[in-house]
């Protein structure tokens, strides 16, 4: 996002702050215990609302569904892949009751729903660290988007195309907050807004604020644009019984299309 920045406006000076969040710390504790919601992005807002930095850049998923106060978000720039792979083995490769690591609700609860066979195990770490924890004969889920990052694609056994597993909201894009009314950095993020990415991102966490959950619900959805540039969405939650409530819809107006999908979803899940 610096680079992008320098490049929209030459001369720009950009200076990075790496923030440490619970999230990066408490890698011994599943993040369903340590609160979920907003882990890996709480302290990195802070230095905005304090006046330490002037925008955030975090991953769209670890976003809550509802804007810290004092933040808006100001941009979100062109998505990458927005799929899950596995990496190990592929899916069919997985021996009955083979081991599947990760730390995800929504992927453990959509694979058991494939294959209620596999055990799983927790999965914490970075992305280097996680790759060095694949089980014996099992896998571990990973983003697409996480080993495009650090160029190690070539480890996915499989990527897990949406109607197998619908990604987690906003996974694969970035999200750059700033200071509500903060009208000149408001205007340089600008540059870098990729205007199809963020009607379907938005509709995405139109559907998250919908359901009432974050990350420590299973719950997913995820949005492209179809016909005349409305945007199609797809969104799931997975029942407390392990049935998934799977409803999709489409629309001109990306928080509306959120909205009747989430309603749809919690209907059928009898919520």
């Amino acid at each position: 996002m610096a680079e992008s920045l320098r490049a929209a406006h030459p001369g720009l000076e950009v200076v990075l702050d790496f923030v440490q969040t619970t999230g990066d710390v408490r890698t011994d504790v599943p993040l369903h215990q340590i609160g979920g919601q907003g882990v890996f992005v709480k302290e990195v807002q802070q230095a905005v609302l304090d006046g330490r930095a002037d925008l955030a850049v975090h991953s769209t998923k670890d976003l809550p569904s509802a804007t810290a106060p004092g933040l808006v978000i100001g941009a979100v720039p062109r998505r990458r892949d927005p799929r899950d792979a596995l990496v190990g083995r592929s899916l069919d490769d997985l021996a009955p009751g083979a081991t599947v690591a990760t730390g995800s609700v929504r992927r453990r609860a959509l694979l058991q729903a494939l294959r209620p066979d596999l055990a799983f195990v927790d999965l914490r770490g970075n992305i280097p660290t996680r790759l060095e924890k694949v089980p014996e004969g099992g896998a571990i889920v990973m983003a697409v988007a996480a080993l495009e990052v650090i160029g190690r694609t070539e480890v996915i056994a499989q990527v897990l195309e949406p109607d197998l597993m619908l990604p987690q909201v906003g996974q694969g894009a970035v999200a750059i907050e700033c200071r509500a009314g903060d009208d000149e950095t408001l205007g340089r993020v600008a540059a870098v807004q990729h205007r199809d990415t963020r009607r379907c991102v938005d509709a995405e966490r139109a559907f998250l604020a919908g359901i009432g959950g974050g990350c420590d619900q299973p719950v997913a959805a995820h949005a492209t644009l179809g016909a005349y540039g409305f945007v199609v969405l797809d969104g799931l939650l997975v029942a407390d019984d392990g049935t998934v409530a799977r409803s999709r819809a489409s629309g001109n107006d990306p928080a509306a299309v959120g909205a009747k999908v989430a309603a749809a979803v919690l209907a059928a899940a009898g919520r």
